[in-house]
């Protein structure tokens, strides 16, 4: 009887040249730097998106806080409630948490670059009011620098140029112009003497996240139209 040899025949595996593996190996890299690519692009237009976001938040909310001062302003006699001088508005207003415990004097300028609001602490006499009143208008010389004197400012957004305009007998004028300043009509009438209406323009800065010129509207909540 014939015996057959049962060993299996082994075939030997064909591997990778060093060529083959150079060139994965380049093509996996190439890949790496894409993804890397674009994921920093991602994280990078991330970024942009929430530095404009939270331009966006912070202007909401500073303007929110200049209507609110509007809103807030009181007329009482021999008190100035609104007086601008082409670089300081200032404001006398109800206490902005507790109307009970008084007035505050609130402050808005243009100051080392930046739309920047002051405020007093609550005033209940007429002595402190006018020290609050005088000091608003100092401010207006450092406001927006780190000194001592500014610990009661709030620096809102970077600004080139802000102006104020009142409404007075339906035409929008200067207040430092005789057609926008008519305190002096009728100085014992304090609400007399009150604008209309305020326009806010405000030119942003050219290196803010959210340029160009913004305008807003403020009408007084006691205006009313005399209908003939």
């Amino acid at each position: 009887m014939r015996r057959t040899d049962s060993k299996a025949h082994t075939h030997p595996m064909a591997g990778f040249t060093l060529i083959e593996v150079l060139v994965a190996s380049a093509i996996l890299a190439l890949m790496a730097l894409i993804s890397w690519r674009g994921l920093e692009g991602m994280s990078k237009a991330q970024e942009a998106l929430q530095t404009r976001s939270d331009a966006n938040q912070t202007w909401q909310v500073g303007l929110a806080q200049w209507r609110a001062d509007l809103d807030n302003m009181v007329s009482l006699p021999n008190i100035p409630a609104l007086d601008w001088d082409g670089r300081v508005l200032r404001i006398t207003r109800q206490h902005s948490q507790d109307p009970q415990a008084g007035m505050q004097v609130v402050a808005w300028t243009l100051g080392n670059g930046q739309w920047t609001r002051w405020q007093s602490a609550p005033l209940t006499q007429r002595d402190v009011w006018a020290q609050a009143w005088n000091q608003a208008q100092i401010w207006g010389e450092s406001a927006g620098q780190p000194l001592p004197n500014n610990a009661n400012e709030v620096v809102i957004h970077a600004i080139r140029s802000w102006q104020i305009y009142y409404h007075r007998d339906g035409a929008w004028s200067n207040p430092l112009s005789s057609a926008g300043n008519n305190s002096a009509l009728n100085p014992m009438n304090i609400s007399a003497a009150l604008p209309e209406g305020i326009r806010l323009v405000i030119d942003l800065a050219e290196s803010a996240q959210v340029q160009g010129k913004l305008t807003l509207d403020w009408v007084r909540p006691t205006f009313t139209v005399n209908k003939q």
